[in-house]
């Protein structure tokens, strides 16, 4: 099974618009942005930007909270959606991401709507970065999260939902394993 993280392909643009300091309500800017972005994985899921490896980079607080903007722009999503739709053509993918079910595959065989509260989130995402040498502030964390997720459920592209025939597992108290044997449970 292949795997696709579409949240590190909006991760990406916001990470482009950041570095080069660009004005996302430029329309122009941003299409011409979205006409010449690379983005592509390896076979380890590292994520590149225009041949450079910003695995590490688009995980940050701050390129997180702007992916939460950019992905609420029509040129962003139209690219991004039609990229991961092409990408998902030829079957055997496992596709993670906001709109996964409602937009991009609303086909898909198997629809998993993953879920947990706020401060799970916070606390996994503090203890990712602390794992990783990265400083990191749990209160600001989940204010971000709190933000992003009040941004993502009421943007009017594409807003979060949960799909009707997508069977929602709350992860908040669940470990890695218990998630997986779950997982597993509805696939087969």
């Amino acid at each position: 099974m292949k795997h696709l993280d579409t949240g590190a392909m909006y991760r990406c643009v916001a990470y482009k618009t950041l570095k080069d300091n660009m004005d996302i309500h430029d329309e122009n800017a941003m299409s011409d942005l979205m006409d010449s972005i690379d983005i592509h994985f390896d076979e380890e899921n590292h994520v590149y930007l225009d041949g450079e490896d910003v695995s590490k980079e688009i995980r940050m607080n701050d390129v997180s909270m702007q992916a939460s903007k950019t992905s609420q722009l029509a040129i962003v999503r139209k690219k991004l959606v039609n990229l991961q739709q092409k990408v998902c053509a030829s079957k055997g993918f496992i596709v993670d991401g906001r709109d996964i079910c409602s937009v991009v595959l609303p086909d898909a065989e198997v629809k998993i709507f993953m879920s947990a509260s706020s401060k799970a989130r916070a606390q996994r995402r503090y203890d990712e970065y602390i794992s990783k040498g990265i400083n990191a502030d749990y209160e600001t964390i989940y204010q971000d999260i709190v933000a992003r997720d009040y941004q993502d459920t009421h943007r009017e592209i594409s807003p979060l939902q949960k799909t009707e025939d997508a069977i929602e597992i709350d992860t908040s108290n669940l470990t890695i394993d218990e998630v997986v044997s779950k997982v597993l449970e509805i696939v087969e």
